[in-house]
Order: structure tokens, then C-alpha cells, then sequence
């Protein structure tokens, strides 16, 4: 028997419309520290929640190739509307292990709901698509899923990361990553008040924004409904197919960490991606992606 160790240094790609992903890039850099990772944001075009799925679904394979052309050995799709628009067809068309986040935080929800009501919140594109309701029915046909959009939450995520002007408020930002302002409370009591009616138990946080958030929501829908994030359902999964694939990085080796965005928000996405990546991000460099 050939008992010779197999690994693989090539990078794992992850992507996203902007820098929410890098809480999926967080985890997998926390579950498997010796792999590097080339992080593409597309904040060019971001948000993808209002537009088309087939509009989404052509940005994800074009993302998609570059990483391939970047020598990436397996890819992360980090957001819920890409997932949902552009998962299947990347799935077919390129030569390696391409993952999305909505069907690891489907499995997730599904076997942590006790009276089988699940609530998912997404971007308006996610909760149309019916991804997670198809997703954790496929699981257990008996759970009812309850979905709504949630669209402003991309926007409380990505004011209340910006560093407040004030030295509390400031203090307070740098505590818990997000600074939650007296009114940012109200639209999610607007949003997640219907849910708890529902009387879930389990809600999926169905975006990559939304951990950012995850003491607002929580404090609004008690703490008796348990928060399923799909980052570490989805490094668990990464993980997984890595050993299935032997494919892993040499163990000990220094991990890399690149990061790419399409728009010109190189400072911003430097400071808001250091505070979603939980660690500084030295330099983040511009990728042109032709029209």
C-alpha cells in the first residue's frame, strides 16, 4: 500500500459581490490555517440582491474563470444570490470543486430546528430564487421555512463597520466590529417581528453580511432562536472535500492571503475587509473584469 503523504499548496478561491464574503474566508482560514486563499470582492457591481439571477449567474462564471486561470484548486462561492443564480451551471462547466453557502446552511438549519419552523432572511434575488426553501425541504420535508428580504441589512452591515466619529461610538465599533445605531434597532424589528410570530426557532442568517450583525438580529429575535451562519457550515464543507480530494496544504507551511477587488474602493474594502477577516489586510489589489 503507497502510504506517501499527498498534498496540495495551490490556493482555495472565495468570492463574493463585495467584502461580506470575507466572514466565509474568515472561517476557512480559522478551520485550515495552512491554506492560503485568493479573495475576490466584486464591488463594482455589488449589490447582486436587486439584479437578475442570469445577470448574477454570468458575473459568477466569469469570476470563476479567473480564479481557475489563477490556479486556485478548488473555489468558494461566498454569497447567497451568487449561490442560488450561478452554483449549478459552475458546478458543470469547470474542472475543479466549485461550493456554494446556501446548501451548507440549509443542512445546518435542518438538523438544528426542534419544532421544524425555520426563517431565513437574504437579499430580495436569494428569497426569490427559493434556494434555501428547496435546499432544507430536500433535508426534511416536514420543516416549514418562513423567508423574507432583508435588503437594508447589507446597508446597516457595511454604515455600522465604518468607523463612527465619535471617541464612544468609536470605542464601541472596535468592541463588537459593528457599531449598532438607535435606528438601525427599529428596521430590524420591522423586518424579523413577522418571523417571530412565525414562532421559529431556528433562523438562517442568508447573506454574508449578515454575521456582521449577528448581536442585533440575535437581540431581536430572542435568544431561544438559534443564528445558523453559513461560513462555518461551509469551511466544514471545504474541509471535507479537501481530504476526500487529498488535496490539502503541506502542514506548517506560511498561508497567503490575496485580495482582489473590481472597484475602486481599495482603502475602503482594506478597512472593511480587515474588520470582516478579523485580521489585517496589508494590500488589496484592483481586478478589471471586461464589461
Amino acid at each position: 500500500m503507497d502510504t506517501k503523504e499527498t498534498f496540495d499548496n495551490a490556493p482555495i478561491g472565495v468570492f463574493d459581490s463585495g467584502f461580506g464574503g470575507l466572514t466565509v474566508a474568515r472561517e476557512i482560514a480559522k478551520a485550515l490555517p495552512d491554506e492560503s486563499i485568493v479573495y475576490v470582492g466584486d464591488s463594482a457591481r455589488c449589490p447582486y440582491g436587486p439584479r437578475s439571477l442570469s445577470e448574477v449567474d454570468g458575473f459568477v462564471q466569469q469570476i470563476a474563470s479567473w480564479l481557475v486561470g489563477r490556479g486556485v484548486k478548488l473555489i468558494v462561492i461566498a454569497c447567497n444570490t451568487a449561490t442560488a443564480a450561478g452554483l449549478a451551471r459552475a458546478q458543470q462547466t469547470l474542472p475543479i470543486p466549485v461550493i456554494g453557502v446556501v446548501e451548507p446552511g440549509a443542512r445546518a438549519a435542518a438538523h438544528a430546528t426542534r419544532n421544524k419552523r425555520v426563517g431565513v432572511i437574504a437579499t430580495k434575488a436569494t428569497v426569490e430564487s427559493d434556494a434555501y426553501t428547496k435546499a432544507i425541504r430536500h433535508i426534511d420535508a416536514g420543516i416549514t421555512v418562513f423567508s423574507t428580504a432583508t435588503p437594508r441589512f447589507v446597508e446597516i452591515a457595511e454604515q455600522g463597520i465604518r468607523m463612527a466619529e465619535g471617541p464612544i461610538e468609536n470605542y464601541t465599533s472596535l468592541a463588537s466590529k459593528v457599531y449598532i445605531r438607535p435606528a438601525f434597532q427599529e428596521i430590524a424589528k420591522d423586518y424579523l417581528e413577522p418571523l417571530r410570530r412565525c414562532e421559529i426557532d431556528t433562523l438562517v442568517l442568508g447573506c454574508t453580511h449578515f454575521p456582521l450583525l449577528k448581536a442585533l438580529i440575535g437581540g431581536v429575535v430572542g435568544h431561544d432562536v438559534t443564528l445558523i451562519s453559513s461560513a462555518k457550515e461551509a469551511a466544514r464543507d471545504v474541509s471535507e472535500i479537501l481530504d476526500r480530494h487529498h488535496q490539502r496544504a503541506q502542514a506548517g507551511r506560511l498561508a497567503t492571503y490575496e485580495f482582489y477587488t473590481t472597484g475602486n474602493d481599495i482603502e475602503e474594502f482594506q478597512s472593511f475587509g480587515s474588520r470582516a477577516f478579523c485580521k489585517p489586510i496589508e494590500r488589496v489589489r484592483h481586478l478589471d473584469l471586461p464589461a
